[in-house]
Formats: C-alpha cells, structure tokens, sequence
C-alpha cells in the first residue's frame, strides 16, 4: 500500500498550488516523485507517494511544501524547502491576539511595515522568507534563522518598538557573520615544538 497524507489549503490558494496549465502542481510531482490530488471547492489535498519513490520521508517535505504554499508562498519560494537544513513554521496570530480582526490587522501591519519594509528587513537579516496570510505568519529558514525570526516576530507581536526588534537582529548578524568569519579563517594550530636531544 502507498503512503499517503492529507491536508487542507485555503481555497484562493488553490490556483496557486496547481499554477497556470497545472506547472507548478507537476513541478512539485515532478520532483519529489509524489502525486498531488487536489479538490478545488474544499481545498483538500491528498499527497500520495510514488510507488517507485523510496525515501518515504519526502512525504513530509512535500506537506511542508503543500502548507508554504497555502500560507501565502509562491511555489518558487517554497523549493528551498527540498533542503533537508530548511524547514516551515507557522505561527497563528490569534494564539497571541485573539480572534479581533482589528488587532490581528494592526500585528499584521507591524510585522509587514510601511511598504512591505520591516518583513524585508526581517528577512534579510535573519535569512529567510517571511509570508503574512490571513490570520497567519509563516517562515521558511534555516533552523538558525527560524528561530531568531521567530523570536523577532514575537517581540512585535507582544509590542516592542520596531527599533529594539532591529537592535537584536543586528546583534545578532553581527554575532553570525563573526562565527563565520572565523569559521573561515581560523588561524592555524600551533606546531607541536620539537624537542632539542
């Protein structure tokens, strides 16, 4: 018997995940080796492995894939989620604000900013891809960059002002571009000193 897993997508995401003639649902098949049924009036998709795939694990990258993309990703964006060192994490608003739509809608527009500007500073110093979509924030990342992306988003969302949310995330830079310069240019050993007889 096949592996297979259901999920369910909103369904003004539906065209999105099947793309224009159906490319992009048949990249996904394509490349993962899996099928992709989807319904369009409920949103439901069945994800059903290929008889001929034998890493059973993409299943669950593909699910991922699946969620980015009914979270608000386009299916460009969510390849990098092939990389076994990336992954999704999806946050609900209405968790941390209830189910107002009014101070859901001004979370929202801290995290997002004047012109899209704090999420594109969010994702360029955390280095990964932030989606706001309906009561939602995803983000696709390392497992470095999720978490200190994860943890700037909640410090908008509880209400710190926007410039200590950059001071962290600029220390924060500062602290990975050192330990990768170090990384790089570690200075060599020491040689073991030799022994006059």
């Amino acid at each position: 018997m096949s592996q297979r897993t259901y999920l369910k997508i909103p369904r003004d995401r539906v065209g999105v995940l099947i793309g224009p003639k159906g490319k992009a649902k048949k990249r996904i098949e394509n490349f993962f080796g899996v099928t992709l049924t989807v319904d369009s009036e409920s949103g439901s998709v069945e994800i059903v492995l290929n008889p001929d795939t034998k890493d059973v694990s993409v299943i669950f990258t593909v699910q991922n894939v699946v969620k980015a993309i009914g979270r608000g990703f386009s299916p460009r964006r969510t390849e990098i989620l092939a990389n076994e060192d990336f992954d999704l994490h999806i946050i609900d608003l209405s968790d941390y604000v209830g189910d107002s739509k009014n101070a859901q809608a001004r979370v929202k527009g801290r995290i997002i900013g004047k012109d899209g500007r704090s999420r594109a500073l969010l994702e360029e110093l955390t280095e990964t891809h932030i989606s706001v979509y309906g009561d939602t924030v995803a983000i696709i990342g390392s497992v470095e960059g999720l978490s200190v992306a994860w943890e700037a988003i909640m410090k908008l969302i509880k209400g710190a002002f926007h410039k200590t949310v950059w001071n962290f995330l600029y220390a924060y830079r500062r602290k990975m571009k050192k330990d990768r310069g170090e990384l790089w240019f570690e200075s060599p050993e020491p040689k073991a000193e030799l022994r006059r007889t």
